[in-house]
């Protein structure tokens, strides 16, 4: 299965991306050459191992983190990091929770994290790193620097692999339009919208880390993702057979739950969808249903999308409607039923001349 990352694990690492007061704390630290020990969190189940030290409640302030870090204890912060609830504490977790750690500091951390499930810091004086620990998860901070590199270059991996999927993608729409589509083409469409969202997926998580500094990057990346989530399921709505106990909610899932090896073999990927053909022939044909070339012609609301599909039932059957057919669905009307076949016929005839033009 692909790597996810735990939502808590996110929401720390937000709170500690640059720009955030609590990262300029930190980073106040690691100036002032110090280490230190900081747990997000002032709930019962962290003062239960907390001993000794000062209540503070005072309002958070980089400054004051920094100066409290002159002191050996750990420093404990209310759950959104806007007050500073104790300082200068002895942490006393379970000493039988598992740790890989060495350092004093560093073991700590760790097991409070196993331990509490809330996130901890721990600054490392003598390596200049800054951990973020939850659960089982240990989180290095990266420089600011590292991080626009690699975002910089999954943004060109992203580029190309889109450019791959818009080019199935519109092969997709002609063999649509010619009733020639088969299990292979709608595969290769959905595998391919499923790399690019994985490699967005990345690059989203880099974004988070980046903070204030990232804006670039996310304007990048949303400009590049126009619309591919959407056309991931329409495919897989043009597609897959419901049943009782088998939805679209459970086809997205089916796909995304796909690890990487399995992904990248096209059976593996007929496999977790139902289609409705023959799913063991990846040169068996398919018949859309049509959603994904109604969302394209404007201003065509998705309940009377839903109901000329169902109406019709195929595409092929689509194509063919008159304006008085297409007149007779619920909420149609003659004036959107003429709009509705010129569209029709303006992306049949503009899909077929991308693939042989």
């Amino acid at each position: 299965m692909p790597v996810r990352r735990d939502l808590a694990l996110i929401d720390a690492l937000a709170m500690v991306a640059p720009g955030m007061p609590l990262r300029d704390g930190l980073d106040r630290i690691l100036q002032g050459s110090r280490g230190a020990l900081i747990v997000v969190g002032d709930g019962p189940e962290v003062l239960a191992i907390c001993s000794g030290g000062f209540l503070l409640d005072a309002e958070f302030s980089p400054q004051r983190l920094s100066e409290l870090a002159k002191m050996d204890g750990a420093i404990i912060l209310a759950a959104d990091a806007s007050r500073i609830a104790r300082a200068n504490v002895h942490l006393v977790p379970n000493p039988n929770v598992p740790t890989s750690e060495t350092g004093t500091r560093h073991r700590t951390a760790e097991r409070v994290a196993r331990s509490i499930h809330v996130p901890v810091i721990s600054v490392s004086e003598d390596m200049s790193v800054i951990a973020v620990y939850h659960g089982t998860t240990k989180h290095p901070l990266e420089l600011t620097t590292r991080l626009l590199t690699r975002a910089n270059q999954a943004l060109q991996t992203l580029e190309r692999y889109k450019n791959r999927l818009d080019a199935v993608s519109g092969s997709l729409s002609a063999l649509e339009v010619e009733d020639l589509v088969t299990v292979r083409d709608v595969v290769t469409v959905l595998q391919r919208t499923e790399m690019v969202r994985r490699i967005a997926e990345e690059i989203h998580g880099v974004i988070l880390e980046l903070g204030t500094d990232g804006r670039l990057i996310r304007l990048q990346l949303e400009e590049l993702l126009g619309g591919v989530e959407n056309d991931r399921r329409l495919v897989i709505k043009d597609y897959f057979h419901a049943d009782q106990g088998w939805h679209l909610a459970d086809a997205m899932e089916g796909l995304a739950d796909l690890s990487t090896e399995d992904l990248l073999d096209l059976k593996s990927v007929t496999a977790v969808l139902h289609l409705s053909g023959n799913e063991a022939e990846l040169d068996a044909g398919l018949q859309p249903k049509g959603f994904r070339l109604l969302n394209k012609i404007p201003r065509l609301p998705e309940a009377i999308v839903e109901r000329i599909v169902g109406r019709f039932g195929t595409l092929p059957k689509m194509l063919r409607a008159t304006v008085d057919d297409l007149d007779e669905v619920e909420g149609v009307g003659e004036s959107r039923a003429r709009a509705i076949q010129e569209g029709l016929s303006r992306l049949a005839e503009s899909s077929v001349l991308d693939r042989y033009g």
